[in-house]
């Protein structure tokens, strides 16, 4: 059990890898000291619920949590 468990764990680690490098930056660089366009007036913030870079978010989530309840599984003495 804890060894499919640790395969799991690595696979998991490796996807969230993927997914954490795939997803944007949040930052907008120097654009931002000068002012840049407010963050509301564009249509993809608009629209930013239903995008990728949702479900991007949504997934690293999923599998974070994933990730720490398999940790603790395989650090806890049950398994051992």
């Amino acid at each position: 059990m804890k060894t499919a468990l640790t395969i799991v764990f690595m696979i998991i680690c490796v996807i969230i890898t993927i997914i954490v490098l795939a997803q944007e930056s949040k930052d907008n660089g120097l654009g931002s000291l000068a002012g840049g366009a407010a963050a509301g007036d564009t249509y993809w913030s608009k629209n930013k619920g239903r995008s990728k870079e949702a479900y991007l978010v949504l997934a690293t989530t999923i599998l974070v949590i994933l990730f720490l309840g398999i940790a603790l599984l395989i650090s806890s003495k049950v398994l051992n």
